[in-house]
């Protein structure tokens, strides 16, 4: 995916047992163009990461007579940090300007985990939060 002059692409790896799913490792390729910082750009795709795999795993938002139930993040989860995956990041050397890095990994990561998912089951996930078959969401 290309956002904001920054190259990202994500591969999954998930383990699926008994419907349940656990998210193992993530890692993440980054071509941002010249990096001033690489702890920043790194601390990016980590976060971005983390909250695009809680909206894919938990982040359901559900209505009623019209209104969404969940106002914040008290009653939207998001993943705590003993739940998430082991996380690389490969940063492209590249002499190119600086690109973006606000939250190019966001929206990649629920695919990748499609993906995984469809790899280790032959099951093809078509809706968010991800329901395994067998209605089982994460370990």
């Amino acid at each position: 995916m290309k956002s904001d002059g920054t190259r990202v692409a994500l591969v999954a790896e998930v383990e699926v047992a008994a419907a349940r799913l656990l998210v193992r490792r993530v890692t993440c390729a980054v071509d941002c163009g010249q990096v001033v910082h690489p702890g920043i750009v790194e601390q990016q795709m980590h976060s971005g990461i983390m909250f695009g795999l809680s909206a894919a795993l938990t982040g359901e938002v559900t209505f009623e007579r019209g209104a969404a139930v969940q106002s914040n993040y008290h009653d939207y989860p998001v993943l705590r940090f003993d739940e998430m995956p082991r996380i690389d990041v490969d940063i492209v050397a590249s002499a190119k300007p600086p690109g973006g890095c606000g939250e190019p990994s966001t929206p990649l990561i629920a695919p990748a985990v499609a993906n995984a998912i469809f790899a280790a089951t032959g099951e093809r996930i078509r809706r968010l939060p991800i329901l395994l078959p067998g209605g089982g969401r994460r370990a």
